[in-house]
């Protein structure tokens, strides 16, 4: 796989990474939100897995 995916793939884990910590910070944390961020997370660690 091409560096340049492989780089954007993290960057991409990393932003979700701070999304899900921001999510968590907040008073009242949207778990349905956080969810989601967590498995859009996982699939993007799977992806880099992969190669």
């Amino acid at each position: 796989m091409d560096s340049r995916h492989v780089n954007a793939l993290q960057s991409k884990h990393a932003g979700l990474e701070r999304q899900i910590h921001d999510e968590m910070c907040r008073p009242m944390p949207d778990v349905v939100m956080i969810q989601a961020l967590k498995k859009r997370k996982l699939k993007l660690k799977e992806e880099l897995a992969r190669n």
